[in-house]
């Protein structure tokens, strides 16, 4: 008697397993008739990945880059140009003002002397500083909160401290630039117009010192401002408040006083504003002219307070940024 050969799900009288085809003995999923296994397209292929052996640049090479990118990008280079409008716009103000001096020096014969301090001339323009402080502040530091960049940064072997040192350093620098650079055309101006040189020197020695100190405190309040929103209209906003209506506010209450006879009031109230704090110190430290109502500004004495005011702004900013910047989360 002849054996059954049927399998199940096969076919009968051919001996092939299941899901085979007929007549040809080859598995299932084959081809048809030709007994070649189906192609599959996936392929593995060793292209060799290895660790990287070359040098590690590490924390210092990563906080200079990241000041540089901020340094630059308070001027829009880097980026779209667009962004280079606003900051080249204030930057050619500021120093179209300074030319525009030095004309009037160079073309007067009788002049002696430059028409505008070099201490008194980031007083007379704080209002084009305090507007780019307010449009490139909320750029370095409010972009990274919005977008959630910041932690890509802490990935890196790079610190708190290491990104709120560059960024700080940074819209230093780049204020510095700003208002510094007027000096030099003044200075220039001052010596093409033969000026006396010694006099001229020690003068644009005591500005640069000025601006300086106005460079980091604005730096300071502007990040502080900017850093405490994400949103870029806000800190705008915040930043002008603090320095453009405090000024404003203040030296109304000042001219208040003086007109009432209240002078000693008018001394410290100059507390109040980070305009009116650089004013006092140039004032009593750099042989600056005050700007307060009846040109009397603090004496030596009051000057330290105002100093120590504008260290105590400085550093709190600083230790502000360092506890808002821990809270950010990799």
């Amino acid at each position: 008697m002849a054996a059954d050969l049927t399998t199940p799900n096969g076919t009968p009288g051919n001996g092939t397993p299941g899901n085979g085809t007929p007549g040809n003995g080859t598995p299932g999923n084959s081809t048809p008739g030709n007994g070649t296994p189906g192609t599959d397209p996936a392929r593995i292929h060793n292209i060799g990945y290895r660790s990287y052996d070359g040098p590690r640049l590490g924390r210092a090479y990563a906080r200079r880059s990241l000041f540089s990118q901020s340094l630059r990008g308070a001027y829009g280079l880097g980026r779209s140009a667009k962004s280079k409008v606003l900051p080249m716009i204030l930057f050619s103000v500021m120093c179209l003002v300074a030319a525009i001096i030095v004309a009037v020096a160079v073309s007067v014969p009788t002049m002696t002397d430059l028409p505008l301090q070099y201490t008194r001339y980031a007083i007379v323009m704080q209002a084009v500083i305090g507007l780019y402080l307010a449009s490139q502040a909320p750029q370095s530091v409010s972009r990274d909160l919005r977008f959630k960049s910041v932690s890509l940064y802490f990935s890196r072997p790079i610190e708190r401290a290491d990104y709120v040192l560059a960024k700080f350093a940074a819209m230093a620098s780049a204020l510095f630039i700003l208002t510094a650079t007027p000096l030099v055309i003044l200075y220039a101006g001052a010596l093409l117009a033969e000026f006396d040189f010694a006099d001229q020197t020690k003068a644009f020695a005591q500005g640069l010192v000025s601006v300086a100190l106005l460079s980091v405190l604005f730096a300071g309040l502007g990040l502080v401002m900017a850093a405490l929103t994400p949103r870029r209209g806000f800190g705008v906003a915040a930043v002008i408040a603090v320095l453009t209506i405090s000024y404003g506010a203040v030296s109304t209450v000042q001219a208040i006083a003086w007109e009432q006879g209240s002078t000693a009031a008018v001394e410290w109230l100059g507390l109040f504003s980070p305009v009116t704090l650089i004013d006092g110190v140039q004032t009593a430290f750099l042989g600056a002219t005050s700007a307060f109502p009846g040109g009397e500004g603090p004496s030596a004495g009051s000057g330290v307070v105002y100093l120590l005011a504008v260290l105590a702004l400085v550093c709190g900013s600083y230790a502000v940024l360092m506890r808002r910047y821990r809270k950010v989360g990799l």
